[in-house]
């Protein structure tokens, strides 16, 4: 690891926020100076603060407790259930029939639920995971797109104390095997078909493919009636979500847990391996998303709030669900393409729904400003009051260009910076920030963070280096499912003490921070980490695949994308005699599209004799990456002797 990473990007151009916007704020500069001032004297007894806003069952007899670091324990000694912030309690208030939830399905169809109707529905699915014989701390795996039946599956999982494990729709049913056989769970929900981008995407048979080809316990699959296909059912196995439901009671004691219960687990792409299960529990999980998600988008009463993620990632759980549902705010669902059937889609579902707040990744930017602003100004948008973006850094050029076109140039665009790991938004602008653009600025109070060189030493500003966080936050990760020595290896070990997030950044001279990437192999694309070691052991299954190694490079529209260099069986016919290179370089790309799903795009192959090799064996993608960028190979004292094909 370097010691410090480049500085290219220079971007001087700063944005105040319009004095209406600081006078309505409900935090405003001063309360942001106190906070700030509160966390760095007594940063226990701030977020014990933030605590004091939800309810409880029993209050926690410490804060945090540090003996077994890193395996922190947030309120240690309470009992909760994150369901009854997020719903019960609502009930009991003037939130009881206001909209908690709207839903537009890709054809145009819509269904609203209040928080009457979402309460009565999560009620019933408990029931009937209760009835299917799911016990406090087994798993239910819900393999959905955005759907409410995903909301209400999780919600109920999550209220009879059960731990939740979410597959994003995309994955293949190889990987979907892979995170079934990890997480074992006794139950599973999908649905039979969804909508999107035009066509009817069948995932019922992907769940019988997964099941088929990996070892489980999984009893009972629950199968919602979305897209009416004739799917196939197992009659001892399968059952239909609506006759489950029927005559299911609407009311369902909701499980008292302790604050370090798991609540999800949640598997997110590595560089090493299979994929790893992040767990995080109710108590400190619940405090952070609250707060963040009141102080950063300045949640107002007749907020209808719009965060495009799909629920299969972590800002589905914790800014389309649980963070708005626990605010008591109304949160728009949507099923479908963002460009179908054209690209003014998101415009008018804003314009239609009278979203005030967006929060979207800078993938789906780039990817609307390639049609220019006719489709954003055939609509009214006068509505939103607030942007924010999410999942990788926005370049400057797209943060301006949907700022002034999306946002008016009036409503203050916050980039937030947080992972599957943090749980919550750890470094974020509020709305009465002064902004620059491509910056995430400053940490959120309550947090500490520092950018420093590979031996720990903080480094001045303009100097990249890598992003560590300096002490614990509520909603951080409870540690990897199944596999604690990964936990501490891959996030503590690096800067004992400190959690290394594997991002590299750099702070300036007014202490903002600028995200420059990841320090690792994962690649993000169109706002999705997608490991190499995935990638590759995709790739490593064709039957003429020997050996590969594979690297992101830049993409205008999905940020980055995958390349892959591959050497080829000697039995394969020699790439220079025959026509069918470019036939062996579409195969292999879609041969990754089918094992891991349409997420995984792989832009180019290039073929190989050899490959860069350590002495242990090991691909070093780095002189990969060299080659390709034209750039210094650096120090190659580990490379293996012999004979590669560096160009």
């Amino acid at each position: 690891m370097r010691g410090t990473i480049d500085n290219l990007l220079v971007e001087e151009r700063v944005f105040r926020p319009l004095p209406r916007i600081a006078a309505e704020a409900t935090v405003n500069p001063q309360d942001v100076l106190a906070a700030r001032r509160h966390a760095d004297a007594d940063w226990k007894g701030f977020w014990e603060e933030a605590a004091d806003e939800l309810q409880w069952f029993r209050k926690w007899e410490s804060v945090v407790d540090e003996s077994n670091a890193p395996f922190y324990r947030w309120f240690t000694g309470a009992r909760c259930n994150i369901v009854h912030n997020a719903l019960d309690r609502h009930i009991e208030t003037v939130n009881k029939n206001r909209l908690a939830l709207i839903w537009e399905g890709e054809p145009g169809d819509s269904r609203k639920l209040t928080y009457f109707e979402l309460y009565r529905e999560v009620n019933r699915f408990a029931n009937v995971l209760r009835d299917l014989g799911v016990q406090k701390g087994e798993r239910v795996l819900i393999y959905m797109p955005s759907l409410p039946e995903t909301v209400i599956a999780m919600l109920a999982t999550a209220k009879i104390g059960a731990v939740h494990s979410v597959v994003f729709a995309g994955f293949s049913s190889g990987a979907l095997a892979d995170r079934i056989e990890d997480a074992q769970p006794r139950v599973m929900v999908t649905v039979d078909g969804f909508y999107r981008n035009g066509r009817v995407i069948a995932l019922k048979p992907l769940v019988d493919d997964a099941l088929a080809h990996c070892h489980s316990i999984v009893q009972n699959v629950v199968v919602v009636h979305r897209a009416h296909l004739d799917v196939a059912m197992d009659d001892k196995r399968d059952r239909w979500w609506h006759d489950v439901m029927l005559h299911q009671p609407t009311e369902a004691l909701t499980e008292v847990v302790d604050a370090n219960d798991p609540l999800f687990v949640l598997y997110t792409s590595g560089t090493t391996g299979k994929p790893k299960g992040i767990v995080h529990s109710h108590g400190g999980y619940m405090v952070g998303v609250h707060r963040t998600l009141n102080w950063v988008f300045d949640l107002k009463p007749t907020d209808i709030f719009w965060c495009t993620a799909d629920p299969g990632w972590i800002t589905g759980h914790s800014y389309v669900i649980y963070g708005p549902l626990m605010a008591g705010t109304t949160t728009l669902l949507y099923e479908g393409h963002p460009l179908y059937p054209e690209a003014g889609r998101l415009w008018s579902m804003v314009e239609r729904w009278g979203v005030t707040i967006l929060y979207t990744v800078p993938t789906l930017i780039r990817m609307l400003m390639r049609f220019g602003t006719q489709y954003p100004a055939g609509h009214d948008l006068t509505t939103l009051r607030l942007l924010g973006t999410v999942g990788e850094p926005i370049s400057p050029e797209a943060w301006v260009w949907f700022h002034k076109n999306i946002g008016r140039g009036q409503c203050p665009l916050l980039d937030t910076w947080w992972q599957t790991e943090t749980g919550m938004i750890m470094i974020s602008p509020l709305p009465v920030s002064l902004l620059k653009p491509g910056s995430v600025t400053k940490p959120m109070p309550g947090i500490e963070v520092d950018v420093v060189d590979a031996q720990g030493n903080s480094l001045p500003p303009r100097t990249g280096g890598y992003l560590v966080v300096k002490r614990p936050w509520p909603a951080m990760m409870s540690t990897v499912f199944n596999d604690h020595t990964a936990y501490v290896d891959m996030y503590w070990s690096q800067f004992p003490g400190w959690y290394f997030a594997g991002d590299v950044a750099r702070k300036d001279d007014d202490g903002y921070i600028w995200i420059q990437g990841r320090a690792d192999d994962v690649i993000m694309i169109a706002g999705h980490r997608v490991g190499t070691a995935e990638l590759e052991a995709a790739l490593a299954s064709h039957p003429s695949v020997a050996e590969c190694g594979v690297i992101g490079v830049p993409d205008e529209i999905r940020g980055e994308v995958a390349k892959a260099f591959v050497v080829l069986h000697d039995d394969a016919p020699p790439l220079g005699t025959f026509v069918q290179a470019d036939d062996m370089e579409s195969e292999l790309m879609e041969h990754v599209r089918r094992e891991l799903g349409p997420v995984a795009v792989l832009k180019a192959v290039e073929f190989r004799k050899e490959l860069p090799k350590n002495r242990s064996g090991k691909i070093m993608r780095r002189i990969l990456r060299a080659e390709e960028f034209g750039e210094d190979v650096g120090d190659t004292s580990t490379l293996e002797e012999g004979p590669f094909c560096l160009r």
